[in-house]
């Protein structure tokens, strides 16, 4: 019973910090254009 004090608030701070990193991907424009890339890899460089 005591290893849960110790597991759910870390549990909590895990939550937070996925995200809080999840939100900043998506400010900075991560998720913008995803199929951008394939695209690249198929075109001709002539």
């Amino acid at each position: 019973m005591d290893i849960l004090y110790l597991l759910v608030p870390l549990s909590v701070v895990l939550v937070l910090l996925i995200g809080a990193l999840f939100w900043w991907s998506l400010s900075s424009g991560q998720f913008d254009d995803v199929e951008e890339a394939g695209r690249r890899i198929l075109e001709d460089d002539d």
